[in-house]
């Protein structure tokens, strides 16, 4: 049974306006409506990173070009969003456009799947004398543990389900931002439960805490770089944390599990919402398979089945949950594909001109730059993949400006790029 109080500064938006219709709130307008207003302002405090790993086409998904040299058959369908059209197959997702931002003019310096993947979760290209973070990692890093309106989260705060090449690290930030992996959330969590009975737990820990403590006594300057007693405390922490059972999403009712798709990367979107709800700052969920230089609109054509009703659903989720003003979804993948169709029917590898498609954070929904519909380089309004991630971190409340000291002593910010002005409110 719920006892919690009903207490306004923890209730949702949501239930605050259901309460004030009502009239159960009288005495408390007033700070209903500070409250209300500050939310307006308040950063995001949550970010959900859909991977498609592979590189997905744009012309397939986000920017379709039908009737041109370059667009395929790909039809283009009208979206909830005016004047927008986005590929067909998105059926779903088109009817929250209204919610989403296309960033159409993407342009990155990596055309190989590891560097361009390192470069799109880090907003940098690599380097051999710094290990830059993943946005994932910089968010664990510069927010609080402490989440207001949820309390300190007892799991890991980056989550990587279903990883694929290169899943959330934390670089130089140290290997504590590291993504915690975990694969289809209907197979559970591995590990979690103990194999021997409590009382035998209990001493092991005990006796691994003696260990650490003999280990650390003489030398105390390097106990600070040891982490092996903090991952035990969190492991430990976790093991018997309640908090845990936000992976299940057979908790979910069956409508809401089927609307976001039977599959497993529809259940890492499903468990996503549930992770975030418990105060997880990021969790990348990774559909793979977008690598398409042969057979490539068949390929999307598969994709987009399992693609479709998760990120609507999850996008349509949060907006009911009143949690999209709080979380940043951003869906893309290391690149794009080639506006040439080769001669297997397929496209290659193109960071000349993609899609980044964003949504909530109190991100405006808007279509930034355009791409030349005759297949060239030349994209309208340019965007660096630094400048993505600038934004992004802008509406979480973290200042990309920041720096930290790499292991060499080498000051390194954040990120590099600039936020992209028409989608801050």
């Amino acid at each position: 049974m719920n006892t919690r109080r009903c207490d306004p500064w923890r209730m949702s938006r949501r239930q605050l306006l259901g309460a004030a219709t009502a009239g159960a709130v009288m005495p408390w307008l007033t700070p209903v409506a500070e409250l209300l207003a500050r939310e307006k302002t308040q950063p995001a405090r949550s970010l959900i990173l859909l991977w498609l790993a592979g590189g997905p086409s744009q012309l397939e998904t986000f920017d379709p070009h039908p009737g041109t040299k370059i667009g395929g058959p790909t039809r283009a369908i009208p979206t909830r969003a005016p004047g927008v059209q986005i590929a067909a197959g998105l059926e779903r997702t088109a009817e929250v456009m209204d919610q989403i931002a296309l960033i159409r003019s993407v342009v990155s310096a990596e055309g190989d799947h590891e560097r361009g993947t390192y470069m799109v979760k880090t907003g940098y290209r690599p380097d051999p004398t710094v290990k830059h973070p993943s946005i994932g990692a910089i968010c664990c890093y510069a927010l609080p543990e402490e989440v207001p309106g949820i309390g300190r989260t007892e799991i890991p705060r980056h989550v990587s389900i279903l990883p694929a090449q290169w899943p959330g690290q934390g670089g130089d930030l140290g290997r504590q931002y590291d993504a915690f992996l975990v694969g289809d959330p209907a197979q559970g969590i591995p590990d979690i439960q103990p194999v021997v009975s409590q009382d035998r737990f209990r001493r092991r820990v005990e006796a691994l805490q003696m260990l650490h403590r003999r280990f650390v006594a003489p030398r105390p300057v390097q106990a600070r770089k040891v982490m092996h007693h903090q991952l035990l405390r969190r492991a430990v922490r976790m093991m018997s944390s309640e908090q845990l059972a936000a992976f299940d999403v057979e908790q979910e009712p069956g409508e809401v599990r089927q609307r976001y798709g039977n599959t497993p990367f529809g259940r890492g979107c499903l468990a996503a919402r549930r992770l975030i709800e418990v105060g997880v700052r990021c969790v990348e969920v990774t559909l793979s398979g977008w690598d398409t230089h042969a057979e490539n609109f068949e390929g999307h054509r598969k994709l987009l089945k399992i693609l479709d009703p998760a990120l609507s659903a999850l996008i349509w989720d949060l907006k009911q949950r009143d949690l999209l003003q709080h979380t940043v979804v951003m869906c893309c993948g290391e690149f794009g594909r080639t506006p040439r169709i080769n001669p297997l029917n397929g496209r290659d590898h193109w960071p000349h001109g993609f899609t980044i498609a964003l949504a909530g954070g109190g991100i405006r929904p808007a279509v930034i730059g355009q791409t030349d519909p005759e297949g060239s380089r030349r994209v309208k309004d340019p965007q660096p993949v630094a400048n993505v991630h600038a934004t992004v971190l802008k509406v979480l409340g973290i200042d990309h400006t920041q720096e930290f000291l790499a292991p060499s002593g080498r000051p390194v910010r954040l990120c590099p790029g600039k936020p992209i002005k028409q989608l801050l409110a």
